[in-house]
């Protein structure tokens, strides 16, 4: 496909910001929604991005995004959930927070907060909680991922089956329409449920960007889960199922730009 300078440019942002919507491109480039629509669809057409409601994600499936392009992916989103997540959590607590980037921002987030203990398989959470002397932090064992400083498998699993604590806070790399958390490692996905099992109370940190891209590993249902902390409203149909299971869905300062058609 040879591409028109529209639709360079189209792609460009697409590959920067991983979402593009409909009527922010038609504004940007002076154009119709029609014009902008044939635009996606000839780009997913030929194979470069992948329509959703509203717009257009970089394609995505079993290889997640680099460790460095998540940290730096919707920053504020993830700060304003970590602020949020984090005013949910009591002094005087124990919890686990798992591997990736938002659940780092949880970690920044409880800085401040005394006579907790953090049980973690992220190295960064538990280089981010050293600054909080108020903290205790025990991090698990297992095989190291280098790529991200995550530690995952049987050795992990097991470590973490030796405790019990009051929360569990966790992310996904992708959350479908019907609720359920995907992850692309396996054996993540694996220390992941351990964690669930053995904690009180569960929360899922994602934001709403989590929405539009697809991972092919289950992790669990938002059924399973008390809590969703994200930074925009889900969509309508998302949000009854999540009342009807009683997962509440706490929605943190929307940030400018980012939005999710219902």
């Amino acid at each position: 496909m040879t591409l028109n300078f529209r639709q360079g440019e189209i792609l460009a942002l697409a590959k920067a910001e991983r979402r593009v919507l409909v009527e922010d491109l038609a504004a940007r480039f002076g154009v119709t929604l029609q014009t902008i629509r044939r635009d996606l669809a000839e780009l997913a057409e030929a194979g470069q991005l992948e329509r959703v409601h509203g717009g257009a994600v970089v394609r995505s499936g079993m290889a997640n995004i680099g460790y460095e392009a998540r940290r730096s992916m919707n920053a504020a989103a993830k700060a304003a959930i970590g602020r949020a997540c984090a005013a949910r959590i009591p002094h005087n607590t124990s919890l686990f927070l798992n591997i990736g980037t938002t659940t780092e921002a949880v970690a920044r987030a409880l800085l401040a907060h005394r006579n907790i203990t953090v049980v973690t398989n992220n190295i960064n959470v538990a280089n981010i909680l050293i600054a909080n002397e108020g903290c205790e932090v025990v991090l698990a064992g297992g095989s190291l991922r280098r790529t991200d400083g995550g530690l995952t498998g049987a050795l992990t699993a097991r470590f973490i089956e030796q405790f019990k604590v009051d929360f569990a806070v966790i992310g996904a790399s992708a959350l479908d329409g019907a609720g359920d958390l995907l992850d692309y490692d396996l054996a993540e996905v694996g220390v992941s449920q351990t964690i669930l099992r053995h904690a009180r109370a569960a929360c899922l940190v994602a934001d709403a960007s989590k929405l539009a891209r697809r991972a092919p590993v289950r992790i669990v249902s938002l059924a399973a889960l008390d809590l969703w902390v994200t930074d925009l409203a889900p969509p309508a149909a998302l949000a009854r199922a999540c009342a009807g299971w009683g997962t509440e869905v706490l929605a943190a300062a929307p940030v400018p730009g980012h939005r999710v058609s219902s």
